[in-house]
Order: C-alpha cells, then structure tokens, then sequence
C-alpha cells in the first residue's frame, strides 16, 4: 500500500481519493464534527479521515452513511465497511471493525460497540476508517458524524478469556473453526454460538470475527471443560479470506492488502508466530472478494468444506485433491460459517485426533491431517490401512514395501444409506453403497495415498455425485 505523509491510504496512480471535506461544532462538553466526501470507482481500498482528539475525550462516537443508488439489475452498487484506528497511526493503532454491519460506533474506558476495543480515548490524531467495497458507476457519496464527549467515564471492561485446556485426554474431537457472532456481521450473541454448538455435539470452536479480536474477551465466560474456545480471526481482506485459528487472546491480524501487494506471506508467518494456523477459508466463495487467490504456499489447511455442501465446495475439493496428486498435503477442514438463525452451527464440523482437548492438541492435530469432516456428530468415519501387521489411520503415514499387499478398511456409522467412495491418486478406485463395511486391497506401487468420501443419495443435477455426508484426510503409503 502506497501511503501520503498523514498515513492515509493514498489512491494509486489514475485513481481519485475520498475528496473529504469537515465540518465542526461544540456545545459544552461534546464537539460534534461532520466530514463529507465522494468516491469514484476504482477508489483506494481504504480511505482515511483525520481526527483530531482532544486532550480529556473520555468517549468517541462515530455514525456514517452514504447514498445507494437504484441501478439496473447487473450493476454494481455502493457498499462501504466502517472502522478506526487511533493515535499510534494507521499501522499500530487498530482500535475496532465492523465492516458493513454496523453504521455507528462508540469506544471509552469502560466499554466499545461489539467490534471496536474499549480503552482511553488517548489525544492525538485518529482516523476513521472507510472501506468503499463496491462504488457505484455514479460514485459514492459519504457523511460521517464524529462526537467526542469528556464526560466523567466510570467502570472497567470485563476481560474473560478462555482458557487454553479442558483437562479432557486423546480423543478424537469434533469443532468448529468458522463461526460468526454479532462481533462482526454475525446475528447471535456468544451465549448463543456457545450453546448452539454443545447442543450439535461439539467440542471445540474457534472464534473468528472478521478483521477484528474484539470478541476474545468475552469468551471465557461460556468456556467448559465440554468446550473448548479458541480465539482467531477471519482475515476479510479484498482477494480472499483466511482464518487465523488459535491465536493468544487479544492477537489481531492486518487484513489491509491484495495478493499483488506480495505481503500475505509476511502475515502468515505473524499467525505461525503466535501459535495459529493459517487456513484459506471458502476457496472458491461466491460473496464479492471470497474467492482465494493468495494460493497455497502459506496454508497449513484448507476449509474444503463450508457451510451445507455446494459446487463451489465441490470446486475446492478438486483443487485440494490436485494438490495431493502433485504431492502437496494441505490438510482438509471443514467449518460451518454460521452467521445467524438459519445457519447451523457444526455443518460442517471437523472431527480432529488430539492428544488433549486443548488448544495446543486440537492445532497439532489438525496441522497433521489427523482429521475427518462430517455434516453432523451423528456421523463417525475409521478409516484405515494395514500391511504386515502394521495399521495407519487417517493423515498418517504407512511405510511398506513396493509389492506388498495393504488393506484398506473404511467403517461408517450414522449415514443409514449412500454411497462410498474411494479416491487415491489415480482417481477414484472404489465404489460401494451404504450401509456395511468396505474393504479394498492394493500395494504401495499403485497406490500414494488414499482418501474416503462419504456421500448422500441425493445424486443429481448439480451435484452428480450426491451431496457430502463425510470427507477424510488421507492415508499415505511410503515405498
């Protein structure tokens, strides 16, 4: 990103910036200030408006808005995110987020609008963050409304956050790592994703709110030795979203660029520092700016299934599966997105070996591939492979000699009728229907790996192969 000496975004080169104009009163206490301005298409992904802060400002509140347009069905209309960062600059000073979901904010000492950081209002020069999304042929047109207020604030923010273990051994866990509360743009309190998710059967969730770590210090409050919360974010930027899964509680992520800028990888390598894991969510997503095009190089998974099973899952499982023919293991996750009512909590849900219920144990196993996705706890999936008394399980390794036989075993439980299927690196190998046990034999020669799908019988158009009722990791036979 290109930047003036004030630290705003600078449009680039042939495009026009936010054209602000300001306005301001004070009646006591409280100053109002008003600020203008207009956004032609191909505006700067972010534009920056200066405020100034008075020395004693106990509250900042900020409301904005801007025009939309009827247009011809087709036509691109206005959308404009919302945020701030405060007086240590556009880089180190990220004080809230709320993308579209809101159209006004309040931070002080004491207490934030879901999204933005409590804290004090320190003096210096804040900026109110606009993100122009989408700009209309005609442009957009936008007002925002800045009070500041020094009345006496009282109270702290509480601050629970959860705790890093259950206590709870090895076993194999069931989670959710895509989930959205009224934090970000989500309609459900954490109360409620909580409860939603320990009445689907689950053991663990992650939390990720896009662009912001607001919501971690709530969290604990609804943790328990039957769930386990991870905090993360969903990094929104313009050219994909990733999740950040298992970051220490308070993290916060950049999300501020574009895969030519070439600096995904440097905020990668930030997640990894602090523990987390880096997971390209909805490759293959049809909102504006879902669609993954920071490639793979960085992820230590991929959300290959999201939300009910769709073409554009579909389309991320061929390309996951043409990364494991060219010898490239990403491990698979499966997460929900659940937004609001409507969506539900735990389909899909990933089903990961853990040494421990803890934060440490579900990340070691899910960047092992020791996992398997399903539509619903009800769904239990072994699959294994076994040769010379020796047996690998999912997203281990079974070393064995050319020629020798293996056998792969596959047992599924909670899926009453379907098909099943067999997938190695030559395609699809075996197919059989639901219910009973499958067997298969081959030898390492043939065979560099394989994978199970469970599918419903609802096969048809769109879906030829029917929707997904369970998808596993690999096994992968070494010769």
């Amino acid at each position: 990103m290109r930047r003036d000496r004030d630290g705003r975004v600078a449009a680039r080169p042939g495009r026009q910036g936010c054209g602000a104009t300001g306005t301001a009163g004070q009646t006591g206490a409280v100053q109002k200030r008003a600020y203008t301005g207009h956004l032609d298409p191909g505006a700067a992904d972010y534009v920056y408006l200066p405020v100034d802060v008075p020395a004693g400002t106990t509250r900042l509140a900020v409301r904005y808005s801007y025009d939309r347009p009827a247009l011809p069905a087709g036509t691109v209309g206005n959308a404009c995110d919302l945020g701030v960062v405060d007086q240590r600059g556009v880089e180190a000073g990220f004080r809230g987020w709320s993308g579209g979901a809101r159209d006004s904010f309040e931070i002080s000492a004491a207490d934030a609008t879901p999204g933005y950081l409590p804290g004090p209002i320190e003096p210096g020069r804040w900026h109110v963050v606009l993100g122009p999304y989408t700009v209309a042929p005609g442009g957009l047109d936008y007002t925002v409304e800045v009070t500041l207020d020094d009345a006496p604030v009282t109270g702290e923010p509480t601050v629970r956050y959860p705790p890093a273990t259950t206590g709870r051994g090895p076993g194999w866990y069931r989670g959710d790592c895509h989930l959205h509360t009224v934090y970000s743009d989500g309609g459900r309190t954490p109360a409620q994703v909580a409860a939603a998710a320990r009445a689907r059967g689950l053991d663990f969730i992650n939390s990720s709110e896009h662009n912001t770590p607001a919501s971690h210090r709530v969290w604990g409050e609804y943790a328990g030795d039957d769930l386990l919360i991870l905090t993360g974010e969903e990094i929104t930027t313009r050219n994909g979203h990733c999740l950040a899964i298992g970051l220490p509680p308070g993290s916060w992520i950049d999300w501020r660029y574009r895969a030519t800028d070439g600096v995904f990888a440097d905020h990668a390598a930030r997640v990894r520092a602090l523990g987390g894991l880096v997971v390209p969510a909805h490759p293959y997503g049809q909102c504006v700016a879902c669609s993954w095009k920071f490639g793979y190089q960085q992820a230590d998974a991929v959300e290959v299934w999201n939300g009910p099973w769709s073409l554009g899952n579909e389309a991320a499982l061929a390309t996951w599966d043409g990364m494991l023919v060219a010898g490239r293991f990403v491990p698979a996750m499966g997460n929900s997105d659940a937004h609001r009512d409507g969506d539900v909590v735990g389909l899909p849900q990933t089903v990961v070996y853990a040494e421990s219920l803890s934060a440490a144990g579900v990340k070691a196993g899910l960047a092992a591939g020791r996992a398997y996705l399903a539509d619903d706890a009800a769904v239990t999936v072994s699959l294994t492979a076994t040769a010379d008394g020796r047996t690998a399980g999912i997203g281990e390794r079974l070393a064995v000699a050319p020629d020798t036989p293996v056998t792969v075993r596959l047992e599924v439980a909670g899926v009453p009728t379907g098909t099943v299927r067999l997938v190695t690196d030559r395609g699809l190998v075996h197919a059989a229907p639901l219910p009973g046990p499958i067997e298969w034999r081959s030898t390492a020669r043939y065979t560099g790996y394989v994978r199970a799908e469970v599918r419903h019988p609802d096969a048809g158009e769109p879906m030829p192969y029917g929707s997904m009722a369970a998808l596993t990791n690999p096994i992968f036979l070494d010769c």
